[in-house]
């Protein structure tokens, strides 16, 4: 059986990218995951700030979406180690999260988003779900008392 979540009201709507639950990357405080991934794309610029600093996850995403800032050349090379990292310190840094992921034992995760076949499983279940491997990939590590990044992407 696979857990499915989406919004930030599912049972395990912490999971998501949304919820808040900050992470500290490079020296500097997100408010989400999604604040720090979506600024990622505009490398260290002004606009990458802006974007820290929006008022919700939602206004990051669509900030981050915009291309009226050009994006980082690599960006499709990195983007899910970008991911990765930051959704590994969201759950090093908040432990009841990090227990409540272990909690799902070897179950699968998935992304139930309808509109995103990438990150998540698209509306006929045919996407990637690269949310979800990650989280799954986080949990293991955690299930190993291992906190580096030695995982293949």
């Amino acid at each position: 059986m696979a857990i499915f979540f989406y919004t930030k009201t599912d049972a395990y709507g912490d999971f998501s990218n949304f919820s808040a639950h900050g992470v500290e990357m490079n020296d500097k405080w997100y408010p989400t995951v999604e604040h720090y991934f979506q600024s990622q794309k505009f490398g260290v610029s002004e606009y990458a700030e802006v974007i820290r600093g929006a008022h919700s996850a939602k206004k990051a995403a669509e900030m981050g979406r915009s291309r009226k800032f050009p994006i980082i050349a690599e960006w499709e090379s990195v983007k899910d180690g970008v991911m990765f990292d930051a959704v590994l310190k969201k759950f090093q840094t908040h432990k009841k999260l990090a227990r409540l992921l272990l909690e799902t034992g070897s179950q699968d995760i998935v992304e139930n988003a309808p509109g995103d076949y990438y990150w998540g499983c698209g509306a006929d279940g045919s996407g990637l779900n690269r949310l979800g491997e990650i989280l799954v990939r986080v949990r293991t590590l955690l299930q190993e008392g291992d906190t580096g990044r030695d995982v293949d992407l």
